[in-house]
């Protein structure tokens, strides 16, 4: 080897120059030339082409892809103990299985037969820290690193002849194949490490949650008499009565009343109670300013198109024969295109009124239906409603009153039996004293106010019966008026001829007949007698129609089946109906 030249009977040359190059030696044909004019025999590589060292410091966890196009030839690692010889470039690379998740253990096949587990920490070893290492008798092992890339690192060596020094024995010399392995002490360690990755993400998010959300409002207080005095004049006051009334409301709700304090939580019931006028008052203000707002857009739209319709007759009067025929054609197609657009305007904002005008008399009609039918329905019961309600009222505002006087009775005896410590409490009974003797001035003045339009609802309540009793005449007139004299002759002789049992009686109807039936039966069960809403309950249970006016006028068309008592004294009083069909037979 003196010449560096060696001649061997090949058909591919390309396999034997790549192993002479990996040994640092002059690839040559068989007649003495070089087989690759790029290779540098004082380098021992071809120059031109970058060598790659798997255990070159700095290889990430996964190397960048290099392009098929571009040769690679890996470098000769020397070892102490081996020396490891690169594959042929020109073979396809070996083949792997899929990686398991948290992969830090790699299958080794292709050791030499007197490989040694020190052998294997001595090539592995660049690689990476090395955890654990299971070596078989089959020329093959499982060695588990410690981290993560070390698992790409070592899968560069797959494909590598290993050579034990210098020795040619075939026992000493082997292919090594690196592939992922799976093992349960890695997919434990990975799933260990995605919880944790959980937990902290669920952690982030719950800190992250925990700074975007709202602060929770301040706890409500307590009852105390400091407490109520101050919540008290918050109620009165309009800026702060929605918190205030909220305070109230949770007191209310966790039962912090009794009758100690009654007095107090009457009063702040009552300036609440105080504050529906305002309310009312804005309601209707912001009422107003809305109808405002909408008188100010119809008179707004209908300038506009007051506008728009006289655009369009300057369009109709420049289209006329007088003024069209000096336009030019340009200017024609123009005015064409104007006026198209001018009146689709038109269009859609005359539309748009005439809808609004004609919700708005929508909206008229049906309440004008409304009124006339709910005035039609409760002509009657309007005067006697109005009449209850200011009865009651009258009676809230004597209660109201006589609450006041209590007020300021044991705020008198408080003073007589214990007398005051300092100067502020005589302030703060005085004011108390002065508050309720104007709140108390204030309930006289809309009491009589109140009696006053009692008496006024009552006068006009009279006049509309006296109207509606001279309307119910009229009515009568005109029907009797109606009626044919000759009718009325032949209905006195139909009747006439009737026997006495067919003649038209109290009970006209086959279901007033049944009614009466069952009513006496029921009346008989109770000697007592029963009231009229009782024996209406009762057959409501039969028919959910009957009512209650029908079948009081049916009892009194009988006088001498039923008969209609007044039992108890004073607030007990109460009407009853008793049966009293076997005396009457007697007297009839």
């Amino acid at each position: 080897m003196a010449s560096n030249s060696m001649t061997m009977p090949m058909s591919d040359h390309s396999p034997w120059a790549t192993a002479m190059s990996n040994l640092g030696m002059p690839p040559l044909s068989m007649t003495g030339q070089q087989l690759m004019p790029d290779f540098d025999p004082s380098l021992g590589l071809m120059t031109g082409i970058t060598p790659i060292n798997p255990m070159m410091p700095g290889l990430g966890l996964a190397p960048p892809p290099l392009p098929r196009e571009v040769p690679v030839v890996k470098e000769i690692i020397h070892c102490k103990s081996c020396t490891l010889f690169p594959p042929n470039p020109n073979l396809p690379p070996p083949a792997t299985r899929e990686r398991p998740p948290g992969c830090k253990t790699v299958f080794v096949g292709g050791l030499p037969e007197n490989a040694t587990e020190q052998l294997i920490v001595e090539i592995f070893g660049q690689c990476g820290e090395i955890a654990a290492i299971r070596k078989s008798k089959k020329n093959f092992c499982h060695i588990r690193f410690a981290e993560e890339f070390s698992v790409d690192k070592a899968l560069l060596l797959s494909g590598y002849h290993v050579r034990l020094g210098s020795s040619t024995d075939k026992n000493d010399s082997g292919r090594l194949h690196v592939d992922f392995a799976q093992a349960r002490d890695d997919l434990y360690e990975w799933e260990c490490r995605q919880r944790l990755f959980a937990r902290e993400e669920r952690h982030r998010r719950k800190i992250e949650e925990d700074r975007l959300r709202p602060p929770s409002p301040p706890p409500i207080v307590h009852y105390s008499e400091h407490e109520s005095s101050q919540l008290g004049d918050k109620i009165k006051d309009d800026n702060t009565f929605p918190e205030a009334v909220r305070v109230l409301l949770t007191w209310l709700e966790r039962g912090e009343v009794n009758r100690r304090n009654a007095n107090n939580f009457y009063s702040m019931i009552q300036s609440s109670n105080g504050h529906i006028r305002r309310l009312t008052g804005e309601k209707s203000q912001h009422e107003k300013e809305v109808e405002e707002a909408k008188d100010k857009f119809r008179t707004a739209m209908a300038t506009i198109l007051a506008q728009f319709e006289e655009i369009v007759s300057v369009f109709n009067a420049a289209s006329k024969q007088k003024a069209w025929d000096h336009f030019s054609k340009a200017q024609r197609k123009n005015l064409d295109t104007w006026r198209t657009q001018v009146e689709k305007i038109r269009n859609m904002h005359n539309e748009q009124l005439m809808g609004i005008r004609g919700e708005e008399e929508m909206e008229m009609s049906d309440d004008d239906m409304e009124d006339s039918s709910e005035k039609k329905e409760t002509y009657e019961s309007l005067g006697v409603s109005q009449a209850e309600a200011l009865k009651e009222e009258n009676d809230s505002l004597r209660c109201q009153l006589d609450a006041y006087r209590n007020e300021v009775e044991l705020l008198k005896q408080e003073q007589g039996k214990n007398q005051p410590i300092g100067s502020e409490e005589d302030n703060t009974h005085s004011q108390q004293l002065s508050f309720l003797q104007q709140a108390l001035q204030g309930m006289q003045k809309q009491l009589l106010r109140m009696r006053d339009e009692l008496k006024e609802r009552e006068a006009e309540l009279e006049k509309n019966i006296e109207d509606k009793q001279q309307l119910k005449n009229q009515i009568h007139d005109l029907t009797e008026k109606d009626v044919t004299a000759s009718s009325v002759v032949s209905c006195s002789q139909d009747k006439e001829s009737l026997p006495e049992k067919n003649r038209p009686g109290p009970v006209h109807t086959e279901r007033d007949a049944v009614l009466v039936g069952i009513i006496s039966t029921f009346l008989h069960v109770h000697p007592f007698g029963a009231s009229i809403e009782y024996i209406c309950s009762y057959l409501q249970r039969l028919d959910n129609k009957i009512n209650t006016g029908d079948v009081e006028a049916l009892l009194s068309r009988l006088p001498c089946t039923f008969r209609q008592e007044l039992t108890g004294v004073g607030a007990s009083l109460e009407k009853r109906w008793n049966f009293c069909g076997f005396q009457g037979i007697k007297s009839t």
